[in-house]
């Protein structure tokens, strides 16, 4: 499983990408989290409001901060 954060790296960003490495840690997933800051990546990817986060190529949610609850439905084994 591949998560990526895109975020020029404001305080919303950082913590995104913190709430989502602490699920992944708490279920124990074998995922890679990337960080992503690149103005260019980001509009590549379809990015247009940050923080982002896109799960196996898929977005997940653009333009807020998820709650954990959020980001542990999305990750779950179903």
């Amino acid at each position: 499983m591949t998560i990526v954060v895109y975020g020029p790296g404001c305080v919303r960003c950082h913590e995104t990408e913190r709430v989502v490495r602490h699920v992944v840690e708490e279920l124990g997933l074998p995922a890679e989290v990337q960080k992503v800051s690149d103005y260019q990546a980001m509009a590549a990817a379809g990015v247009l409001a940050t923080p982002a986060v896109v799960v196996d190529g898929v977005m997940k949610v653009s333009g807020r901060i998820p709650k954990a609850e959020e980001v542990r439905r999305w990750l779950a084994p179903s």
